[in-house]
């Protein structure tokens, strides 16, 4: 585990080379049992027949790659539209969960599952009906916001989630994606347990962040404070966030299934509390473009309309039914295995992962637009006028 120093700064990249020699598709860098250098990942002592329900974009690969070199057996199941040239290698099955058809897994059997792609509870519900009794373990892709309730600041695994009954109003009601989100994570959860009992395992990642991420909700920035000039920060820096990168995540999941664990987890990170200014800072680390950070006071921000999480990503205004939003306790996947690359490794992988995109690719969706973001800096400075 990374000191807090190194988690912030980087200074574990000393111990790791620079140079990363062992980057491929993600830039995984054989973190465990060897150096970055030699690529040396352990490999698991017992390998395990693992079916990736989605496994081609973003949470995916990285999950894919860590089986892979852990020596473990890899199937994915998904409609094969999605980068379908990653893992050639790989056995790749097409059905569509939304059909549903999951004919293609027919007559099959596999140690473990991991449920990537399940943001609707049916889904989780028919495939948990196809493979209940020819898988051994479940592991379901759940979110923090499966739980009801953002103000506890230290929430953990037992804290308030969505109830069946509200779930239930959700889906009648016809609200959009963004509404029903949280419902139907719990309610899948429930459907796991129901399915596998402790064979089930749920983890609830907060924002998951790293390479491959083109949501741009981590990746705005890095490539805004490497554009340099004057970045416009929201709040006084004080604000907590947490984050944790696709790669941790992924290495933890799979862990899971080879330790045959059970139960739920809120995994994201850093294992201490982790505030804005201490984000922006170390990746201001991975570049040497000159960038001034100017931290604009909450209550001007919104005056001005700037949005939270959207527009300044990572970030949500100090309200108190927000307080524990990035603050919740995930001592219990800590002691499990969850473990912390520096963020400076995440701020630099992701960075050049962006800088290595087809210029028609780069574009951001989220992050405030530049000229809104000069205006409202340019308000700040006159304010005293």
């Amino acid at each position: 585990m990374a000191s807090r120093r190194e988690f912030l700064t980087g200074s574990a990249l000393a111990g790791l080379g620079l140079g990363l020699g062992a980057f491929s598709t993600l830039g995984c860098s054989g973190r465990e049992g060897g150096t970055a250098e030699e690529g040396g990942i352990a490999r698991a002592e017992k390998p395990l027949r693992i079916l990736i329900l989605g496994g081609t974009a973003f949470l995916g690969p990285a999950q894919v790659e860590y089986a892979l070199a852990r020596g473990h057996s890899v199937t994915l199941f998904n409609r094969g539209r999605t980068n379908p040239h990653l893992f050639p290698d790989v056995e790749k099955l097409v059905g569509d969960r939304a059909a549903p058809d999951y004919s293609a897994l027919e007559g099959r059997e596999w140690d473990a599952v991991i449920d990537d792609s399940a943001n609707v509870a049916s889904w989780l519900d028919d495939a948990t009906q196809a493979l209940k009794d020819r898988v051994g373990r479940y592991l379901f892709v759940s979110s923090i916001s499966a739980h009801s309730d953002n103000s506890i600041i230290g929430m953990t695994e037992d804290g308030p989630v969505f109830s069946e009954e509200e779930y239930n109003e959700v889906i009648a009601s016809g609200a959009g994606f963004g509404a029903a989100f949280g419902p139907n994570k719990a309610q899948a959860e429930r459907l796991t347990f129901r399915a596998f009992g402790d064979r089930g395992i749920v983890v609830r990642p907060g924002l998951i962040v790293g390479p491959m991420d083109g949501s741009g909700r981590f990746t705005y920035w890095p490539v805004r404070i490497d554009r340099g000039g004057e970045v416009l920060a929201p709040g006084d820096g004080n604000d907590l966030t947490q984050i944790v990168d696709v790669r941790d995540l992924s290495q933890f999941m799979v862990h899971l299934l080879e330790q045959e664990q059970s139960g739920t987890f809120n995994a994201t990170g850093p294992e201490s509390p982790l505030t804005m200014a201490e984000m922006l800072s170390g990746i201001r680390s991975v570049t040497t473009t000159p960038v001034t950070i100017t931290w604009v006071a909450a209550d001007f921000l919104r005056e001005h309309e700037v949005g939270a999480w959207m527009e300044m990503p990572c970030w949500m205004y100090p309200d108190p039914e927000m307080a524990g939003f990035s603050a919740y306790d995930c001592t219990k996947a800590i002691n499990a295995g969850l473990t912390f690359r520096p963020l400076a490794e995440t701020a630099r992988d992701t960075l050049a992962w962006w800088k290595g995109l087809p210029p028609e690719q780069q574009t951001m969706r989220t992050g405030i637009d530049p000229e809104k973001e000069a205006n409202v800096l340019r308000a700040w400075h006159a304010r005293g006028a």
